[in-house]
């Protein structure tokens, strides 16, 4: 009798997990789904603020830095076509749009701590990968930038450590600390220091952001002084600018990091590029 007792007693628990099972697999939306269902949360008070394309002239300027990492030696002379770039990095209005056209994942989660303090329509967007954000911008008939084409919209023609020139300053962008008043990331374009020479805002602060290239460390010391797109392939893509975890010596124009492209922080956000005249 014992052993029957047992049978059937783990023959009631089989049960009851089955059933548990199910009722998880039923109540849990599919990405698609849950995608366009989390991506209406979006703040929506105030209006959406436009983010243009702003054209990078043709021309040089200097790549890297000596002051900066091993990564960022030696610094060269590079030559960069025209190009476009978004004003300000992608913000949580234009994500979701694409988010609910294509039935993409969306970058919010049940296990994505704050949700509410990053989800104004106004902020970057935020949690997403690397094939998230070229994704976006191929849906766009855009790109990620280059990692040069970044770094030249950051810095111009001349070579600044940040976008305001070459002293520190934590207050001018959104870094870690309270002293800038921004505990998370801040409405795209409000800290008018982190504009560059061309007028591109938030290129040391607010979210970090992913380029084309992938990383390669020593890089800089054959890369063509051309268009350089980084190495053919790789392991890890490359991230610029700094965030508002960050200290200010991360927003560097010209400092370097290294992220595997599934990668997702509240820390890391994109925008866009397109080439001009269909180079």
């Amino acid at each position: 009798m014992d052993k029957i007792f047992i049978r059937v007693w783990i023959l009631f628990i089989t049960f009851l997990c089955l059933i548990a099972i199910t009722a998880i697999w039923v109540t849990t939306p599919k990405n698609e789904e849950e995608g366009e269902v989390i991506a209406q949360k979006v703040k929506t008070s105030g209006t959406p603020k436009e983010n243009p394309m702003v054209l990078i002239p043709a021309g040089e300027f200097i790549m890297g830095s000596e002051e900066g990492g091993f990564d960022e030696k030696p610094p060269h002379r590079v030559y960069i076509d025209a190009f476009e770039i978004n004003q300000f990095e992608v913000t949580q209005f234009y994500y979701a749009e694409f988010v609910r056209a294509t039935k993409h994942r969306s970058p919010f989660s049940r296990y994505l701590k704050n949700i509410e303090l990053f989800n104004d329509q106004n902020q970057p967007v935020i949690y997403v990968t690397w094939e998230d954000a070229d994704a976006y911008c191929r849906w766009r008939g855009e790109r990620i930038p280059t990692e040069a084409e970044w770094e030249k919209a950051a810095k111009g023609v001349n070579p600044i450590a940040w976008p305001w020139g070459n002293e520190s300053k934590p207050i001018f962008a959104n870094f870690l600390g309270t002293e800038d008043q921004v505990h998370y990331t801040s409405i795209v374009g409000s800290f008018e220091h982190d504009k560059s020479a061309y007028g591109i805002y938030d290129m040391a602060g607010n979210v970090r952001e992913w380029v084309q290239d992938w990383y390669e460390e020593q890089y800089y010391k054959h890369a063509p002084s051309r268009n350089p797109k980084g190495p053919e392939q790789g392991e890890m893509k490359t991230l610029r600018g700094g965030s508002w975890n960050d200290s200010a010596l991360s927003g560097r124009t010209s400092a370097r990091l290294k992220m595997f492209p599934d990668y997702r922080d509240t820390t890391v956000g994109f925008r866009c590029a397109r080439s001009v005249g269909g180079k």
